[in-house]
């Protein structure tokens, strides 16, 4: 019963079998190898369009340096006040953009909206040397309350980012769950819809350890392979890095994968609504689950070996978060939902 992250999974068989074969032989180093470019070819297969990538190893160095391509040390990138580039990476974005600021805005389910970056707007003045001057726009997908953002609702942003001469990134860490969520293709999601920069995750769906910085608009990669390079993110044998990507790409794997998690997640959810004063927090649209638990079923689950995240406090109960991957078994979920059930 293992659902405090998608991080804590394994990697796929398929991703494991490719790595052992990029292992056979010798490459160019630092990505001038067959395989980074071929992984680089089925990114823009899959996106249907001519991209630069750039592939790193962490989401972090993904969300920065895309964030410091987009924004100068002056500017400002309006967030989401949860989203994973304000609370969870340790100002490596601000670092890397040399200072500029991220400025946290309210909504509901973890969602930005167009209401709330107009009133964010107003309190940084545009062309006032006193102010930061606001440059982008930085959207999760899946969202750090595990709620997926529409077509029109990242095509509605982008409308407005245009016209405020904004940029848009999309922290795509957990991508090809919300893309499975929606239905939609990869290019609807976007380039189609407005996204300019995207930071493309495949550790937590399988990968062993490799994400990609993805642009859309080619003026704005010209200086990311020197910030890459400068990042320590040119790695020597970028082969193994290449052979991830391509395996996670190769046939739909990575779809399959996010399909299954996002099943797990949505199978785990109605248990828990079936669970005497349980409740869920926030919508289930991808592979996260925000409940809260009544004490007794915590308690149990606890003490039976379960791991989850205790999330924030509530007056009646438990609210945690449990995250599926795609090795998440039926069995762990109907071991989770019966012990939870037992104790109340």
């Amino acid at each position: 019963m293992k659902f405090a992250s998608d991080n804590g999974s394994g990697v796929a068989p398929e991703i494991m079998s490719a790595l052992a074969d990029a292992n056979d032989g010798s490459t160019p180093g630092y990505g001038a190898d067959e395989y980074t470019r071929d992984a680089c070819n089925r990114l823009a297969e899959v996106f249907e369009h001519d991209v630069a990538a750039f592939l790193v190893t962490t989401g972090t160095a993904a969300n920065a340096l895309n964030l410091a391509a987009i924004t100068h040390p002056h500017g400002a990138v309006f967030v989401h006040e949860r989203a994973h580039v304000h609370t969870d990476e340790c100002g490596a974005p601000e670092f890397f953009m040399h200072g500029a600021k991220l400025l946290p805005l309210a909504g509901e389910h973890g969602k930005l909206t167009p209401a709330a970056i107009e009133q964010g707007l107003e309190g940084f003045a545009q062309g006032v040397v006193h102010h930061p001057q606001a440059q982008a726009i930085s959207l999760s997908q899946v969202t750090e309350s595990g709620t997926v953002y529409s077509v029109s609702e990242i095509e509605a942003l982008s409308v407005l980012a245009k016209k405020h001469s904004l940029r848009v990134h999309m922290d795509g860490a957990r991508f090809a769950n919300a893309l499975v969520s929606l239905g939609c293709s990869p290019a609807e999601m976007t380039w189609k819809a407005g996204v300019d920069v995207l930071s493309f995750g495949a550790t937590k769906n399988g990968a062993m350890g490799v994400e990609a910085v993805i642009v859309f608009d080619e003026g704005i990669a010209a200086d990311l392979p020197f910030m890459c390079k400068r990042a320590g993110q040119l790695m020597s044998k970028g082969r193994f890095l290449g052979a991830q990507m391509a395996a996670y790409l190769k046939g739909g794997l990575w779809l399959d994968m996010a399909a299954h998690a996002n099943g797990m997640a949505a199978l785990l959810a109605a248990g828990i609504e079936k669970l005497p004063r349980a409740r869920l927090r926030h919508p289930v649209q991808a592979n996260q689950v925000f409940a809260v638990l009544p004490k007794p079923a915590h308690k149990a689950l606890i003490a039976a070996g379960a791991a989850y995240y205790p999330w924030e406090r509530e007056p009646d109960g438990i609210a945690v978060r449990l995250v599926t991957s795609f090795c998440t078994s039926n069995e762990e979920v109907e071991e989770f939902l019966s012990i939870a059930g037992g104790a109340l």
